[in-house]
């Protein structure tokens, strides 16, 4: 008879485990430490971060996405807090920073109830009802933007790069901003839909920010194939080719062999025939710019030359359909099926010389679809900097032309939804309630951080914007500049509805999907060889 029973092994040797309270802790406590990475980024006074990668590589952003993107992250729940600001910058461009640091905030006051024995499950129930009634209390208190209202879809602009390299500028970029979006802009089924694939935008380091400039076209960062085609074409009727101007090559091995030196002349007369009739199908069909998907042989080049055509090859596939979007071409993978009617037209195509490189600019295109712009900055770093801000009011004008819907900014619709979700609590009761009060606290983290990254005292700050929010004036929030409050609408800090519903959603996802983890099962990490990385002396080879 057994007296004492074998421990059954159901894990690997090596495996690591953590259950029960333990296991919440430590996820709760590597989300916070994500949300606290970023959390002095946020506002206009925000500060920037210096993330130097392993190869050197050396990025400068407040960027809460570019921030979480770069650095490398160990932590299972950690990564899923980077989720919430990827998803976040897919769905709006901007708002990643305040959707990451409340998912943080949430879940820190989780940790607090769990303390105080209320279990997991009741807590992500309250906090999926505070969610609900936090986007009806957006949804009520948002304001309504036309597509045509330049003004203010300018000012959202402006808000979504304050405090960002880009402010400097930042009415000139909200200018070029606007005008992009509104080129792009396309009405299907009555409602009007922004593609911002349909925006280039290229940058070229060198000049100042106020060299960053709009075109009416597309911009190359490629160069003529030859030095003898004209540098400016006007008037352009632009073919856009998706086969190689090169001898076809068989598709199966084959040999060609050559008895007499008479037939070997013929056989490269033949080629260079072939050659010759491809550019004249080209000329004959009335074109005078070439854009390339594929080769173009140095024979086809000299051709082209000698014809005037303006030759451009190898060009990506994604610029090409741009290029049929801002022309009104269409894009031929067959030279003998060109008709007039699938040439583009440009204004002007031209290759200007920008910095050290060569770039073709196709101009002046009539109704383009499809714009480009060309950034320009004193350092690298300012230049990516710039390219990141003018793509969050890129992104935030499109999705207020698209919603038509906006809200206040500067922690006013923050403090318009703790108002709100104290008052609901009381009508859940039961556990459940405590899980919204607490949501309403952690939602206020928006207006306590803008004052804390501005030196003003956050709790004087939430006192009066709670005693402002219970007169009615639900459009006032924290005016970092004056160090104190205001009203959001007269200060124009707008952004659109999108931005603001998104955050609290995929935050409030993500904090439950984090508390509903009692269990983490890690594999054991395999070792890896060490062989190569030291010399049998132990030292390291150089």
């Amino acid at each position: 008879m057994l007296t004492g029973r074998t421990p059954i092994l159901i894990l690997k040797e090596g495996t690591e485990r953590e259950r029960g309270r333990e296991a919440q802790d430590n996820n709760i406590r590597a989300a916070m430490a994500i949300a606290d990475a970023v959390r002095s980024t946020l506002g206009p006074k925000g500060m920037d971060k210096m993330l130097v990668d392993s190869m050197g590589d050396v990025v400068i952003t407040n960027d809460g996405v570019t921030i979480l993107k770069e650095i490398e992250i160990e932590h299972p729940a950690a990564k899923m807090i980077v989720e919430v600001a990827k998803a976040q910058d897919e769905e709006c461009g901007d708002g990643t920073t305040t959707a990451v640091v409340l998912a943080g905030e949430l879940l820190k006051y989780a940790r607090d109830l769990i303390e105080q024995d209320i279990h997991p499950t009741v807590i992500a129930e309250g906090y999926r009802l505070a969610s609900r009634k936090a986007c009806e209390i957006l949804e009520k208190m948002a304001l309504e933007v036309k597509p045509d209202d330049e003004s203010l879809l300018k000012k959202i602009a402006e808000t979504s790069m304050t405090g960002k390299v880009a402010e400097t500028n930042k009415e000139m970029l909200a200018d070029i901003a606007y005008k992009a979006v509104r080129a792009v802009a396309e009405e299907v089924n009555g409602k009007i839909k922004v593609d911002l694939d349909n925006v280039k935008v290229e940058k070229k380091q060198g000049g100042s920010v106020e060299d960053t400039e709009l075109i009416n076209g597309i911009i190359l960062d490629k160069e003529r194939v030859h030095p003898d085609m004209p540098m400016i074409v006007k008037d352009a009727k632009i073919l856009l080719l998706n086969a190689a101007l090169e001898v076809r090559k068989t598709e199966v091995d084959a040999q060609i062999r050559i008895t007499d030196p008479e037939q070997l002349q013929k056989f490269l007369d033949q080629e260079e025939k072939m050659i010759k009739d491809m550019v004249d199908k080209i000329k004959n069909s009335g074109a005078n710019v070439l854009i390339c998907q594929k080769g173009i042989d140095d024979l086809a080049q000299h051709y082209l030359a000698k014809a005037g055509i303006f030759a451009v090859r190898r060009v990506k596939k994604s610029d090409m359909e741009k290029l049929a979007k801002a022309t009104g071409a269409s894009i031929l993978s067959d030279l003998d099926e060109i008709k007039p009617e699938d040439l583009g037209e440009a204004g002007k195509v031209e290759e200007r010389k920008i910095g050290e490189d060569k770039m073709v600019f196709i101009t002046d295109c009539k109704e383009a679809k499809a714009v480009s712009i060309l950034v320009r900055g004193g350092t690298e770093h300012v230049v990516d900097e710039i390219e990141r801000g003018l793509k969050d009011a890129l992104s935030v004008i499109a999705v207020a032309i698209e919603d038509g819907k906006m809200i206040t900014g500067g922690g006013s619709a923050a403090t318009e939804i703790a108002l709100g979700l104290r008052d609901y609590a009381a009508t859940v009761g039961g556990r459940e309630q405590l899980a919204i009060e607490k949501f309403a606290d952690a939602v206020e983290v928006v207006p306590r951080a803008l004052a804390t990254n501005a030196g003003i005292d956050p709790i004087d700050i939430l006192i009066k914007l709670r005693k402002a929010h219970s007169e009615g004036k639900k459009y006032h929030g924290v005016d970092v500049f004056k160090g104190d409050i205001a009203d959001m609408r007269e200060n124009n800090v707008l952004e659109p509805l999108r931005v603001g519903v998104q955050a609290i959603k995929s935050a409030t996802e993500a904090a439950i999907m984090i508390l509903r983890i009692d269990d983490i099962i890690a594999a054991k990490e395999v070792e890896k060889k060490k062989g190569k990385e030291e010399t049998p002396g132990g030292e390291e080879e150089f």
